[in-house]
């Protein structure tokens, strides 16, 4: 890590903007049901009804509170993107950490495996396993972590190349310190910034996923999501329902994967200072 790494990446308004986001729905996603006047599932309501003080954002054509559907539905799928970055982070990390460092036979299997995975269009797999099977919401993040981690396994590998030859990495593997004493106090702990740019870009893709799931109608109905939200407003597009009911859930979206794309320009800028010159960001 750069010695400065902290002090820029906290004077960087992209980074500031983007911490700022990520808190806010952070904040949403954990006190949601508390903060939620209706259960989000409750159809008593008269459908179609415009904003009132006992409804902020009026009631669907379902009956039920446009709001409390919101912050359900943020809940739901920061979760799946949170889940999904978590463990293909994980992963990603082991495998590309110990095929670097071990080397041989073990970085041949691990990245072969890799590359087939990485020929694999995720959103295919994703749309024939949930229309077939109908899994869990968190199964299909678990199914979507499995086909994301050779990305970051490639980066953490290459890196992990570079690393190898360092000094202080020698003399320890020749004072006769174990492959798994090497990767777990040196090698993992020395590149943690980079875990930083891969769990935000990984958070990125899985909430886009999600939302797309959702807006298909491949999750269960009542399982509230920004992308079914969105989905089902647009089939009362002609109606005057666009400011309470179809905005909410896009603005939502939009900023949740623009906290956490600001978060990763930030953070690929204040590690690589060939982009950060590039785009006019800190200076040299």
């Amino acid at each position: 890590m750069r010695p400065n790494f902290m002090r820029d990446v906290f004077r960087d308004p992209w980074f500031m903007a983007g911490l700022g986001l990520a808190i806010l729905f952070a904040v949403v996603a954990a006190l949601g049901p508390t903060l939620s006047p209706y259960d989000p599932r409750d159809m008593r309501f008269a459908p179609i009804s415009p904003p009132s003080s006992e409804h902020l954002l009026g009631v669907n054509d379902g009956g039920q509170d446009i709001f409390s559907e919101l912050l359900y539905a943020v809940k739901n799928t920061v979760a799946f993107g949170l889940w999904t970055a978590s463990l293909g982070l994980l992963a990603g990390v082991i495998i590309g950490v110990s095929a670097g460092w071990i080397g041989g036979w073990v970085d041949l299997v691990l990245m072969r495996i890799a590359d087939v995975l990485l020929a694999v269009p995720s959103i295919m797999v994703l749309i024939f396993t949930a229309a077939l099977f109908r899994p869990p919401p968190l199964l299909l993040a678990t199914i979507l972590a499995a086909l994301s981690w050779p990305t970051t396994s490639k980066g953490i590998r290459a890196q992990t190349l570079s690393l190898k030859q360092a000094l202080h990495l020698r003399a320890v593997s020749r004072m006769g310190a174990g492959n798994f004493y090497i990767i777990r106090r040196h090698l993992i702990p020395e590149m943690f910034p980079l875990y930083l740019v891969g769990f935000a870009a990984k958070a990125r893709m899985a909430m886009f996923m999600e939302a797309s799931l959702a807006f298909l109608g491949l999750f269960d109905p009542g399982r509230k999501s920004l992308g079914m939200m969105i989905s089902y407003a647009l089939k009362y597009y002609y109606m005057d329902i666009w400011w309470n009911w179809l905005m909410p859930p896009i603005l939502c979206l939009s900023m949740l994967i623009g906290s956490v794309t600001f978060l990763a320009i930030s953070l690929e800028k204040a590690l690589d200072p060939r982009l950060r010159e590039s785009i006019g960001g800190q200076g040299a």
